[in-house]
């Protein structure tokens, strides 16, 4: 019953710890006029094959809520209803949906580097269909000119944060006995 109690304070604690490595990597950033190229993708997916499906959300659940509460822990030392209810919050709520995708696929399929790829891969569509849509609901933009600003730039960079995502999930894993 002990050893039971001790997992469940320390996926907490890890949680907490996602969380805080998404605000970090959130202003590791390259800002863009529309939507900032930032790591946070990368923690999330991470945060997601680790923790699993409600950890990992439950971290960036924690993330979202610290970030509407005003604390800059988006983009840019940015925070705020204004900022996650503006054109690019739904990339940010898109981050929940990703963390649990991923976290549920790796759960069933395993967290081999192949398998990692495909549920992080899975995990960004499903972002990138919930962020896109938002932006373009908030901004009045068809679609091919949201694609143009919130999709196409990032492909190369997410697909290099998925590789390292995916290339870290197993060892950190393996050294947290998860």
């Amino acid at each position: 019953m002990e050893r039971s109690k001790s997992l469940s304070v320390g996926r907490i604690v890890f949680c907490a710890v996602f969380a805080a490595l998404t605000a970090i990597c959130s202003q590791i950033q390259i800002p863009l006029p529309m939507v900032p190229i930032n790591l946070a993708l990368f923690s999330v997916h991470l945060c997601g094959a680790v923790l699993g499906p409600v950890g990992g959300s439950l971290s960036i659940i924690v993330y979202v809520l610290l970030g509407l509460c005003g604390l800059p822990v988006f983009a840019g030392f940015s925070g705020g209803a204004g900022v996650l209810f503006g054109s690019t919050g739904g990339y940010i709520l898109g981050y929940i949906l990703d963390a649990l995708i991923v976290g549920a696929i790796t759960s069933k399929w395993g967290t081999s580097f192949g398998k990692c790829c495909a549920a992080m891969a899975a995990g960004l569509a499903i972002c990138y269909l919930f962020g896109t849509l938002w932006f373009m609901w908030i901004t009045g933009n068809a679609l091919w000119p949201s694609l143009l600003i919130c999709v196409f730039p990032f492909l190369i960079g997410d697909g290099v944060k998925i590789f390292l995502a995916a290339s870290l999930t197993g060892r950190i894993r393996k050294s947290l006995h998860f």
